[in-house]
């Protein structure tokens, strides 16, 4: 099978202009190349493979743009700053497009919180885009939780998880909060008609639901907040499988491969995650896929089935076998980058394919089975050049108790992989892990002269469970130090200079930074936290309060962060007055997974202790920098500190 990698198309009625000029890598390209929004964000295929719906800016304006044969544009929808989480297909009219926003709360357990909202766009008809319970005065206007699409009797309906109101007294056209318990509710998407499915949880209770192919819930489960007593319900409300998890680490994964059962996960006496296949007439529950490192599920959209999943180490895996040999076709044609198919058509007959990786910030194709070939159809960075994209690898290296772990290493483009300053970049979570992708962050430094280190120290999830779980309880510890390890690694190989080095990082990796400068010395000549948790106790208190002090919530986080008597002991405000660098602080106003304080806080400890350090305060955004520009006020602060503090040159 032959692919045409490179065959990029114009898309020009679309904008879709895959131009610009090559800049020397002498001459860094400007941080907004890397800190903006990308050119394109993401990207579905409609059933039929005619239509591509894509999230993209061009001439400055960020916009859903929908093509249909050969690249004709159909429609496009403006969307300016909002946060999108997500949009697909709904058959192929219509486009299901879901955002985010920023709340406040008053009399809640938080005081923030991110509302997510759910809008249906016409694609091939005349319409209005509309919005997902807003001609409803008893619901709230967002969704909470998405229980996918479903073709019944002829007609597309989409269900969604929906927080009901209370008419006030005797004034029928007013309403009150009932409680923050989902309802599942069915839409219509051609009439946005909306009808109640399911009732909600009951008090202190967690419901789940998964839909069939018929639109009717075909397994429930019900968690309790207060003893983790769990009760796992057929369509038929038939108890086939119930526990009791003291954390409340248990879960509805979604229907089996024909739909006659269902699968939920649990942990076991070891706290390691099993997965169980019980069918939904009842039976004994089996172990499912207990020998495969899966990294992804892959479900029929229109069905709720289990397809397949992706495996880390054979990649994917389907009950159709020929869907498998197509796709392992797929990824020796891309075995160059790091690749994944991002969408595709029921008959697998095309495929959405994302590449990224060495010399490549972020291509799209278009696999067409038929043919036999890949069109390229949009660049995800059209001012980073291959030229311009660092090396990037995975480099192995042992901790010090003797753990065997890795990092993915990126070297600045042009440069010997010799003697060059760091900057330590560990993730957030800490439950995920870095691959050799394109990361913007970790390739603006790079593009600055910095050899980048992005360590999966223990806690992250590129390995077995038992790796993630070796994480628990060593915060600040065997997690801080299993960074410090990756670096003494380096300068072992010669490719770093360890007096050249500073520990940059979010959310958690935050934490790691402040706790670089701070629980550990002579390491690092500055530190930048974004969105940072600075104190562990007051990160469990919120948490704690968020939940409705929730026992189950409780638990959990002990279990994470081990014994609270030793916690201040590694929370990094409480050891400002050891800071031996400068400190940037940079958080978002609008954050509701860390708060705002972390950072204030941490400056005002750093203040009183005569510590050099800034803070820099993003308003309107939220932790995940979903904002085009002050992500890049972000990075343009990160880079800048770094630089005055451990000049690459």
């Amino acid at each position: 099978m032959k692919f045409f990698r490179h065959c990029l198309a114009v898309f020009a009625a679309a904008s879709f202009a895959i131009s610009g000029q090559s800049l020397s890598a002498k001459e860094p390209v400007p941080l907004s190349a890397y800190g903006e929004l990308p050119d394109v964000e993401d990207a579905a295929i409609s059933p039929s493979g005619n239509n591509i719906a894509v999230l993209m800016t061009s001439g400055g304006m960020r916009q859903i743009v929908v093509v249909g044969p050969d690249m004709q544009l159909m429609r496009r929808v403006a969307v300016g700053d909002a946060k999108v989480r997500g949009f697909d297909w709904i058959g192929d009219d219509q486009l299901l497009y879901i955002t985010s926003q920023t709340e406040k709360l008053w009399g809640f357990t938080t005081d923030k919180a991110e509302f997510s909202v759910a809008r249906i766009i016409p694609v091939t008809y005349d319409g209005e885009v509309e919005t997902v319970f807003a001609n409803k005065r008893n619901l709230v206007n967002s969704i909470n939780g998405n229980y996918g699409v479903r073709f019944v009797d002829g007609r597309y309906v989409a269900y969604f998880g929906a927080i009901e109101l209370e008419k006030l007294g005797s004034n029928m056209r007013e309403y009150t909060w009932k409680h923050g318990r989902p309802y599942l509710y069915q839409v219509e998407t051609h009439s946005n008609r909306v009808s109640k499915v399911a009732n909600s949880a009951s008090e202190n209770e967690y419901r789940d639901w998964a839909v069939g192919a018929d639109g009717k819930v075909a397994a429930t489960l019900d968690v309790s907040y207060i003893d983790g007593d769990w009760k796992l319900k057929s369509g038929t409300d038939d108890v086939i499988a119930s526990g009791n998890q003291r954390n409340g680490r248990v879960g509805l994964v979604g229907l089996g491969y024909d739909g006659t059962s269902v699968i939920y996960s649990e942990r076991d006496e070891e706290n390691i995650t099993r997965w169980y296949d019980i069918p939904l007439a009842g039976g004994e529950p089996k172990p499912f896929l207990d020998d495969a490192d899966v990294e992804r599920l892959y479900w029929d959209e229109t069905t709720g089935y289990l397809t397949g999943y992706l495996d880390a180490e054979e990649g994917p895996v389907f009950k159709d076998t020929s869907y498998g040999k197509t796709a392992a076709s797929i990824r020796a044609a891309f075995a160059d980058f790091d690749m994944r198919m991002v969408d595709w058509t029921p008959d697998f007959k095309k495929v959405l394919v994302r590449t990224s990786g060495n010399k490549d910030s972020g291509t799209w194709f278009v696999v067409d089975l038929s043919t036999g070939q890949a069109k390229g159809i949009a660049y995800e960075r059209k001012a980073l050049t291959p030229d311009l994209v660092g090396e990037t690898s995975v480099f192995a290296y042992t901790a010090a108790d003797g753990l065997e772990m890795d990092g993915i290493l990126t070297l600045p483009p042009g440069k010997e992989a010799k003697g060059l300053p760091l900057v330590m970049l560990p993730h957030g979570g800490p439950h995920t892990h870095d691959t050799e992708g394109f990361d913007w962050w970790a390739q603006a430094f790079a593009s600055r002269g910095y050899a980048v280190f992005q360590p999966n120290f223990r806690g992250s999830t590129n390995r077995n469970q038992a790796f993630k779980l070796a994480g628990y309880g060593e915060w600040g510890r065997k997690m801080q130090t299993d960074l410090s390890d990756g670096m003494a690694a380096l300068a072992e190989k010669g490719i770093i200079d360890p007096s050249r080095a500073c520990i940059v990082g979010a959310s958690y990796g935050g934490f790691a930074a402040l706790a670089g400068v701070t629980l550990q010395q002579g390491l690092y000549q500055c530190a930048v936290a974004v969105a940072p948790v600075s104190d562990i106790t007051a990160m469990y208190h919120e948490d704690f309060r968020a939940s409705g002090s929730q026992r189950i919530t409780k638990r959990a986080l002990l279990d994470q962060l081990g014994p609270k008597d030793g916690w201040d002991e590694v929370s990094p405000r409480r050891f400002a007055a050891k800071a031996d660098a400068p400190v940037l602080l940079i958080h978002g106003r609008d954050d509701t997974v860390v708060p705002y304080s972390h950072s204030h806080k941490m400056a005002d400890a750093l203040k009183d202790s005569g510590k050099p350090y800034e803070l820099v305060t993003l308003d309107g955004e939220d932790h995940w920098l979903s904002l085009s520009k002050t992500r890049l006020e972000m990075l343009e602060a990160a880079v800048g500190f770094v630089e005055r503090h451990n000049p690459a040159d």
